[in-house]
């Protein structure tokens, strides 16, 4: 059995000596007893248990100063490092009579107060203090309204340690009394008569406060507090540490938020607003559920039916990918098909221009073409093959090496005008041109039997209207050719049909007629010095 708690007269004696300030820690930034304005007490509206070694839910405590670390093997440590420290962890909610339970260990170190407080607005006070210097030795006291009385406080000497051993501090509060009770015994009882006739008697909506702070900080405290602490604190010895393993507090009245209806301060003044607080909201809140707290919710003919679903869920997706797959590979295969026959036709085509001799890489400008090309003339490519001996006639090849071509000219003609090669020889001199002549307008002569044969038995058709007024075969002049016939002017004789040759339009080797690959324009003929603006002559390629 604890002893009871009693004044003695030592601390009856100090409690004369000691200003207010060691008696009473406390301040209210809003005191309805002044006349104050005050807002609504948030209510705590239920009871729960706080345990300290984890974080607190958010909005249940607010840090006046300092702040406490939170740890799962020794709880809450709040800790003094150096001078002029202190650490204050308050509920922010309030609770209107009720009961609060705090299993703690005391800090050690001369000067250093560890305690427990209630507080109110208008600074009603409930405690238990803690003195760092003594390992047995508890202080409990209370006040009324701020006022301090020497004879409100008490001490006790408990078996045991304070600092290395959890003790449980619980208090419980009505209209009727106030109770102190140390780890399961009662060692005070205050009534509202001792208590002034009920004007001390704490009776207002309270705040829990846990702190450690510093009585023997002398640049902090005045000598009085210093003394009643156990003298000056030797801060060289820190750290100093209190320990808080759990905090359960009880709101004795239900409701939303406290207010004082008056300025006196009485337990009838106060006005309590219906509805659930904020508190009784934010801890009976159940947290949200995790995917295995679901997923084990669940039936299990309903886990089966999900088993059944994510199957066939996977089936198609399967089915799905394998469709993909097989279509992706059926087009690669065409397109593989595909290239593989154009590389196929092209080897072939590559393999028949060697057969017949021709080189794929010798494509180039050809006549006209190239020397416009080098002149930086707008060219339209044409392009030529080298003519082998099988090529046919009117081939785009040319003639044989060494053979007699008509159709070369100087100039830019069909590059320039766009024309094709087509049909036999134009109807133009090689010789000088005639002052009579008519100008060459492009236009051709009539076809003309290339085999050598007997004169027709009727008469030749007549050139056409606007063919050019010399249709004979090309000639060179004083290289020792034969001199051939011309074909007469406008007005003349029908041409004659030529049998001892292979015909007007003939070269230099028998070889056959082809088109010619320019038009009209530049100076053609043998080395270039053939006639002027497309009447020139061929050239011999030898």
């Amino acid at each position: 059995m604890l002893p009871s708690l009693r004044l003695t007269a030592a601390a009856a004696l100090l409690a004369t000596l000691l200003p207010s300030t060691a008696l009473a820690q406390l301040h209210s930034d809003c005191n309805p007893i002044k006349g104050d304005k005050c807002k609504p007490n948030p209510a705590f509206g239920t009871q729960h248990d706080f345990t300290f070694n984890q974080s607190q839910p958010t909005g249940m405590f607010i840090s006046k100063a300092g702040m406490p670390t939170f740890d799962a093997t020794t709880g809450g440590a709040f800790t003094i490092k150096s001078q002029g420290q202190s650490v204050t962890y308050v509920t922010s909610f309030y609770f209107f009579f009720g009961r609060t339970e705090v299993i703690m260990k005391a800090a050690a170190g001369r000067g250093i107060v560890s305690s427990i407080v209630w507080m109110s607005d208008v600074l009603d006070e409930v405690d238990w203090e803690f003195i760092g210097g003594r390992d047995n030795y508890v202080l409990t006291n209370y006040f009324g309204k701020g006022e301090p009385h020497w004879t409100n406080g008490g001490n006790l000497t408990i078996p045991g340690n304070i600092q290395t051993e959890w003790h449980n501090y619980t208090n419980v509060w009505t209209k009727d009394k106030l109770e102190w009770w140390l780890d399961g015994s009662l060692i005070r009882t205050l009534t509202p008569k001792e208590a002034n006739n009920t004007r001390n008697y704490p009776q207002t909506p309270m705040q829990l406060s846990l702190g450690i702070w510093s009585g023997g900080d002398t640049k902090m405290n005045p000598p009085g507090t210093v003394e009643w602490a156990g003298g000056e604190t030797d801060f060289s010895k820190a750290p100093f540490t209190m320990y808080v393993k759990s905090a359960r507090v009880e709101d004795y009245s239900a409701g939303k938020e406290y207010t004082y209806g008056d300025n006196s301060g009485s337990w009838q003044s106060i006005r309590i607003a219906t509805g659930n607080s904020t508190a009784f909201e934010t801890l009976n809140t159940p947290p949200e559920k995790t995917m295995a707290d679901k997923w084990n919710e669940l039936p299990s003919g309903a886990k089966t039916g999900i088993y059944a679903a994510a199957g066939g869920v996977g089936a198609i997706g399967l089915v799905a990918f394998l469709w993909f797959c097989m279509r992706k590979r059926s087009q690669g295969q065409k397109e593989a098909a595909a290239a593989a026959a154009k590389d196929e036709q092209e080897r072939m085509e590559l393999e028949r221009w060697k057969k017949e001799g021709k080189n794929p890489d010798a494509l180039a400008f050809d006549g006209a073409d190239a020397a416009s090309a080098a002149k930086g003339s707008n060219v339209s490519a044409m392009y030529s093959v080298p003519r082998g001996p099988d090529s046919p006639p009117g081939s785009s090849a040319g003639p044989p090496a060494g053979a007699w071509d008509a159709t070369a000219g100087g100039g830019t003609g069909v590059a320039a005008a766009g024309y094709a090669p087509s049909g036999p020889l134009r109807q133009q001199s090689f010789g000088p041109s005639s002052p009579m002549q008519p100008p060459q307008n492009g236009s051709y002569a009539p076809v003309r039997s290339q085999s050598p044969g007997m004169a027709p038995g009727f008469p030749l058709p007549g050139s056409p209207a606007q063919a050019p007024a010399r249709i004979g075969s090309p000639a060179m002049q004083g290289y020792g050719q034969p001199n051939r016939m011309y074909s007469p002017g406008p007005g003349g004789a029908p041409p004659r049909s030529m049998t001892a040759s292979p015909g007007g339009n003939h070269n230099y080797g028998g070889a056959p007629v082809r088109s010619h690959t320019a038009s009209p324009g530049g100076f053609g003929g043998y080395d270039g010095n053939g006639g002027n603006g497309g009447n020139g002559g061929g050239y011999y390629r030898g």
